[in-house]
């Protein structure tokens, strides 16, 4: 009998789509990065990359829709620093489909373990 493990996330669709969308991209990944160790500004972020301003915010408007980042004023500057929370959640998702894919391993192995157990059966009773 097939057995199937469904995955569940605290993440709706959308904000698991959001997520992996934001996470596509190498510079977002590097943004993210870069805020997880600590916050920075805007203008901080941009300096670093061989991309126009506007491009950068951009880049971290998604992280903002996907809520990876939390971008707050500070007089004329926007800093930026990554949400662990949200991060936490996409993490946790990630285990679960790991979890899902080791346990569909390990039956496909019990599986092929018990065909060769039962090909060596058929093997020793021609003997």
């Amino acid at each position: 009998m097939y057995n199937q493990m469904v995955v569940h996330s605290e993440l709706s669709d959308d904000e698991i789509d959001r997520v992996f969308h934001a996470l596509a991209a190498a510079t977002r990944r590097d943004i993210l990065r870069r805020t997880i160790e600590q916050e920075h500004s805007v203008s901080t972020l941009a300096a670093d990359y061989d991309m126009s301003f506007a491009a950068v915010q951009k880049h971290v408007a998604v992280l903002e829709a996907a809520n990876l980042i939390i971008k707050r004023a500070e007089g004329r500057e926007r800093l930026v620093r990554a949400d662990p929370a949200t991060i936490a959640r996409a993490r946790t998702l990630l285990a679960r489909y790991e979890d899902l894919w080791r346990s569909r391993v390990h039956r496909l192995d019990a599986i092929l373990a018990e065909a060769s157990a039962s090909d060596t059966d058929t093997d020793t009773e021609r003997d």
